[in-house]
């Protein structure tokens, strides 16, 4: 699936719930569903800047797609990366670059979040972006 189907296939999930409640359940199972991440990577060099929670990213290069992989030590929060993972990871570099992320506002997820929430999901694309163009730079 590329990026846009991914994308939409989230607004399809997310339109199945009736109000924010069960949206942030929903979230919160994402979240469980991530695999662990390896401790040794929960450094500070993993940890995403201007997020209120401790959110770490990982990143590499496999295939000339880039593998994402993430924890975070709050509920909600570990689920937004979740999500922001299903529609980045397995992707290659310059799509994930260039995607724009309309699913977000679609779903309404930036406006049921608190102000540092919505604050840390905007610095996590931004480090996944800057992931990307790394990787996009070392395959040319």
């Amino acid at each position: 699936m590329t990026i846009e189907e991914k994308q939409e296939a989230l607004i399809e999930e997310f339109a199945l719930f009736d109000d924010w409640m069960e949206k942030y359940e929903y979230m919160i199972d994402l979240g469980k569903s991530l695999p662990l991440i390896d401790p040794e990577l929960k450094t500070d060099e993993k940890l995403i800047k201007g997020c209120q929670s401790k959110v770490w990213l990982h990143s590499e290069l496999k295939d000339d797609k880039v593998i994402f992989t993430a924890d975070s030590d709050a509920i909600i929060t570990k689920g937004i990366v979740a999500i922001l993972i299903s529609v980045f990871s397995n992707e290659k570099p310059e799509a994930i670059v260039n995607s724009d992320l309309g699913f977000i506002d679609e779903i309404g997820l930036k406006e049921h979040l608190s102000p540092t929430r919505a604050n840390g999901l905007v610095s996590m694309v931004k480090q996944m972006k800057l992931y990307a163009v790394a990787y996009q730079a070392q395959l040319k």
